[in-house]
């Protein structure tokens, strides 16, 4: 991420330690030692709160791919280390004791309190300027909504808290109903676009209006409520979003502020970077990028066959020879590595930002939301506004014939959206929703040998119980008993 005029998030769990690139943005004393008494009093302090909840998902996003990514059939584990726990996602190995659901959970709910935090004290100070108040409102709910919308499509239900709870009522409050989830969720959301500023009045890595409405769609479609997710996708075209005409524009630092990206999470190398480049990585470094990598993940070989020939995400997503920075005569090899995020930078700092909502998102939803509004042609316009930006012309262009049924265009929309948004946290989430968990993930070419270039075979068994992650038995026991119930059959 650039320097100038831009915010830098760094967050602990329990610990604000928040600085920034504008000016006007200092370090705080970590929140384990403030009190309403002595915080939450100017602009500022809200300012800078509403910062940290921003930190909450920067520090967690990183590792989401372990979740989301490492237990579909985009990735597959190395030798290398990762943290404890992603062998077990990796093998479908799922439960409660896993602590890569509790970590998921807390900082979560970390972000979640912050949120709360805010929207307790909002009232306290008497300097704000113009509209202040209600934009710091807006970014507050909108992230609490986000953070919400995650842990509902896990988990399921999850207990709903909005104000600032005593340990023993926290220890107390059961989980809500999924139903209950998503309407906190809507109700966040729609405040939040009522009341947040345009992206031009926004400092970038902050969210907007037009966030606001392109998530609210988003919801919208994992309800399957096709009216509210049109107008709300609509909602999204007249705010200046356009596809990029090329697609690995969108993973240079010098474009990460590109028309695509809605809303994106940002880092800098060095002082605030993050793991993910570094984890895609080979072991051995790669000239031009880092000396060394940590190769925790490979793509797999079920990706890596479906891409087309002339299809430009491939080669933004997927490289397949790479030499080490050492020996400067290393020769080249096939070996084929996750190269989305792939920029120069320091081992686990890079500083690409990483996105969280894009309008290529925005576009192949409304093509769900055409198709269940019984639509197809218009879903058909929008799925090739995808396909013709991946391989620079119409010439791969869906027909009609192509979803004919609703069959033939989950199958469409599902193969776009794993090309589309490989690597980028989607997968799991897409395949639960569409009902394709079970029969996606239980295939077999998951891995390859570099040296003869073909697949290694490696059967998966889902079961169908894992369409949500298990409640955190950390947290269960951390909970009063009884309060905290378990989902089915873990």
């Amino acid at each position: 991420m650039k320097r100038n005029g831009y915010i830098k998030m760094l967050a602990v769990l329990l610990t604000l330690n928040i600085t920034a690139c504008n000016k006007d943005l200092t370090e705080i004393t970590p929140d384990s030692v403030l009190t309403t008494t002595d915080y939450y009093k100017t602009a500022k302090d809200l300012d800078l709160a509403v910062i940290g909840i921003y930190s909450s998902y920067q520090s967690r996003k990183p590792t989401d791919y372990i979740l989301l990514e490492l237990p579909t059939d985009n990735l597959y584990r190395t030798t290398y280390t990762l943290s404890a726990g992603a062998d077990d996602v990796d093998n479908m190995a799922i439960t409660s004791a896993n602590q890569l659901f509790a970590t998921f959970w807390e900082a979560s709910y970390s972000g979640i309190f912050r949120a709360n935090a805010v929207l307790a004290n909002i009232d306290n100070p008497k300097d704000y300027k113009a509209k202040q108040k209600e934009q710091l409102t807006g970014e507050a709910k909108f992230m609490r909504a986000l953070f919400y919308f995650d842990m509902v499509r896990l988990f399921g239900g999850v207990p709903k808290v909005t104000t600032l709870l005593e340990i023993n009522e926290a220890k107390s409050t059961p989980r809500a109903s999924k139903e209950e989830i998503y309407n906190l969720i809507i109700s966040d959301l729609k405040d939040a676009l009522a009341t947040l500023p345009a992206k031009a009045d926004m400092p970038k890595g902050r969210v907007s209006n037009g966030v606001a409405a392109a998530l609210l769609g988003k919801v919208y479609v994992y309800l399957k409520d096709w009216p509210n997710a049109k107008t709300y996708l609509d909602m999204v075209t007249g705010y200046g979003y356009a596809l990029q005409t090329d697609f690995a524009s969108l993973w240079k630092l010098e474009n990460e502020d590109n028309a695509e990206l809605i809303f994106a999470i940002k880092y800098i190398e060095g002082t605030n970077g993050h793991t993910l480049s570094s984890a895609f990585l080979p072991f051995g470094g790669k000239t031009g990028i880092a000396s060394s990598g940590l190769e925790s993940v490979f793509p797999s070989w079920d990706l890596h066959k479906l891409f087309e020939t002339g299809d430009t995400r491939k080669a933004a997503s997927i490289t397949e020879f790479y030499k080490t920075p050492t020996p400067a005569n290393s020769p080249t090899v096939w070996f084929p590595h996750v190269s989305k995020y792939e920029v120069k930078h320091l081992l686990n700092s890079s500083g690409i930002d990483l996105p969280v909502l894009r309008y290529a998102d925005v576009i192949l939803l409304l093509a769900e939301t055409q198709y269940g509004l019984n639509r197809p042609d218009l879903a058909l316009a929008e799925l090739n506004k995808i396909r013709s930006r991946a391989f620079g012309n119409a010439t791969k262009n869906y027909t009609p014939a192509d979803i004919a049924t609703a069959e033939a265009f989950t199958d469409k929309i599902l193969l776009e959206r794993r090309l589309e948004f490989a690597f980028e946290n989607e997968r799991w989430f897409d395949l639960v929703r569409t009902g394709r968990l079970l029969s996606e993930l239980a295939f077999e070419e998951r891995g390859y040998n570099p040296t003869t270039q073909t697949a290694l075979k490696f059967t998966l068994q889902p079961k169908p119980h894992y369409v949500l992650f298990p409640i955190p038995q950390r947290q269960i026991e951390v909970y009063n008993p009884g309060v905290l119930a378990q989902n089915q059959d873990y």
